[in-house]
């Protein structure tokens, strides 16, 4: 009798749990979001905000890079610009979809988590800089928090597909 008069109890603080999770996870999207967003349109503009009279900082220099021709600004706007600016918007609309907010979130694991390999495999090179720096330390924390988000995600909604090669063609 006992377990039956607290049982809408324990379902209402499950609900309730995971409505707060929810959006936690929207919040991390729209941070997410307006982070990469920001980044990638900076880095595109970076080139040509001297023209445009923007008292912005150089993007150039809080990443510790510089041109050596003309092709190395496409290469900045491309894979900072480009990739930054797109994973934003995918973020952002990740706020109005949770398969695509799940998408996002698995999209910025696997990259937060190339690139902290990446620099952590380039400090095992003799005489290299070490990989300890802040953005290795937010690269980190965003594989843990993305990872995290998007378990939960396929945890809650059970978004994965059938594996029966047969249903692939009903799908």
């Amino acid at each position: 009798m006992f377990f039956a008069q607290r049982a809408p109890n324990i379902y209402l603080s499950i609900k309730c749990g995971a409505l707060t999770m929810i959006w936690i996870i929207r919040i991390l999207l729209l941070a997410y979001g307006v982070v990469y967003f920001g980044l990638g349109a900076w880095a595109i503009i970076d080139p040509v905000k001297d023209a445009l009279d923007l008292s912005l900082p150089s993007f150039m220099d809080a990443v510790g890079l510089s041109i050596s021709s003309e092709i190395g600004y496409s290469e900045v706007a491309g894979l900072y610009g480009g990739v930054n600016l797109i994973v934003g918007l995918l973020c952002l609309l990740g706020l109005f979809s949770r398969g695509i907010g799940a998408y996002a979130f698995s999209l910025l694991a696997f990259l937060t988590f190339s690139i902290a390999l990446g620099r952590y495999l380039f400090a095992l090179i003799p005489s290299t800089p070490t990989y300890m720096n802040n953005f290795f330390v937010f690269e980190v924390i965003t594989f843990a928090v993305t990872l995290s988000c998007f378990l939960y995600l396929k945890y809650l909604y059970g978004t994965s597909k059938k594996a029966d090669v047969s249903d692939v063609a009903a799908d």
